[in-house]
């Protein structure tokens, strides 16, 4: 079994993945962690420092070595979705898509520093609906699992795992 998170930022990616792979006894790894480890940098860093593309190329290097995982849950960025090479190592295993508002968003990054595309905006809202509407459809794609947002990551967990029954 492999399940693979994805979904926008702030919508409990890592948090989810965490919880669901101690309830269903499986291994844990979150792309971004794993690069952070890696580069010995933060991702901020890395988009300063290198740019996007090139935090995209290690986000892809990341990917192809965890998707060879088995039995884990693997927690992703919210623009894995961007390359369709990564599209296409998604397909490896259970896409499950955590919906979230940009409502929500905007609550939970509100006075995060980590967030490198919400640094240099002056309207967060806007950037996140762009977001949005070029990924929500992308996500979509790439899930065999859609989570409608929750009131608490329990509860999505144990949404994630009815649905898991079901397929």
């Amino acid at each position: 079994m492999k399940l693979i998170i994805i979904g926008p930022m702030a919508s409990g990616k890592s948090v989810v993945g965490k919880k669901l792979s101690k309830r269903m006894g499986l291994n844990f790894f979150d792309t971004d962690e794993q690069i952070e480890k890696k580069a010995g940098a933060t991702i901020s860093w890395i988009f300063d420092i290198e740019g996007e593309e090139r935090f995209r190329e290690r986000e892809f290097e990341t990917l192809s070595k965890l998707i060879e995982e088995d039995n884990c849950v693997i927690s992703t960025g919210g623009g894995i979705v961007l390359r369709e090479e990564n599209r296409a190592l998604l397909k490896k295993g259970t896409g499950i898509y955590l919906k979230t508002s940009i409502q929500s968003q905007l609550e939970r990054t509100m006075n995060d520093k980590d967030r490198p595309l919400l640094q240099n905006t002056d309207n967060k809202e806007e950037t996140l609906k762009e977001m949005a509407k070029l990924r929500n459809p992308i996500y979509e794609t790439c899930s065999e699992i859609i989570i409608e947002e929750t009131n608490t990551p329990n509860e999505t967990v144990d949404k994630i795992i009815q649905e898991l029954k079901l397929i």
